[in-house]
């Protein structure tokens, strides 16, 4: 199984937002979709599994520091920093990656975010989810959001640089029931098999729903 690695910056100090964190990690996954360049082999190997699982580790220090001489992305939203790798087997991840923690992430927003802007990530509020977990299921979102688009649809979203954002939703089953791309977990971690975790509101799918 390939699964592609997500490392989010937490300092014990400055701790990123949630809701930032969770739209950098989407922001990342959309980047290198659209750009994967030299990673072209290993997207297209991890995508025609099917299974698009992504692993959030988190990193501060000298060990963010590894991460950021490793082949991969960074991404800078707000207060978070994010960075996304190329694929690799599950069994077989960088040794630097290897060591970070996947616990720990246990982040919160220090005030409500604002109004949210389109396209928008609906996290379900029914369940609880760290912010690591929860982080790769906005990805998730993002990433069957890219796929329903058109050409057309993705350079709109490319000149919008790609922009999401993050949000947990009243009315949850409504919106999944829409007919627009919903993420429903595997189950290998935190929730149940089949859970419903997001439902990605992009308003070009809106419109086809």
């Amino acid at each position: 199984m390939m699964v592609l690695p997500l490392v989010v910056r937490i300092e014990r100090a400055t701790p990123p937002e949630r809701t930032d964190a969770l739209e950098a990690a989407a922001m990342a996954v959309l980047g290198l979709l659209d750009d994967p360049g030299e990673w072209q082999a290993e997207l297209e190997t991890w995508q025609s599994t099917g299974r698009i699982r992504k692993v959030v580790r988190r990193a501060r220090g000298a060990e963010w520091r590894r991460a950021l001489e490793l082949p991969g992305r960074t991404v800078e939203h707000g207060s978070a920093e994010v960075r996304v790798h190329p694929p690799v087997p599950l069994d077989a991840w960088p040794k630097e990656l290897a060591k970070l923690q996947v616990g720990g992430t246990e982040l919160a927003d220090s005030a409500e975010p604002g109004p949210a802007e389109p396209p928008v990530l609906w996290e379900n509020p029914a369940l609880e989810m760290s912010a690591g977990k929860a982080m790769a299921q906005a990805g998730h979102a993002a990433q069957l959001a890219w796929w329903a688009s058109s050409p057309e649809d993705r350079a709109v979203w490319r000149a919008m640089g790609l922009r999401v954002s993050v949000r947990r939703a009243e009315g949850f089953d409504e919106l999944a029931a829409g007919g627009l791309p919903v993420v429903r977990d595997a189950g290998f971690t935190e929730i149940a098999p089949g859970s419903c975790t997001f439902v990605a509101d992009v308003p070009w799918l809106r419109v086809r729903s």
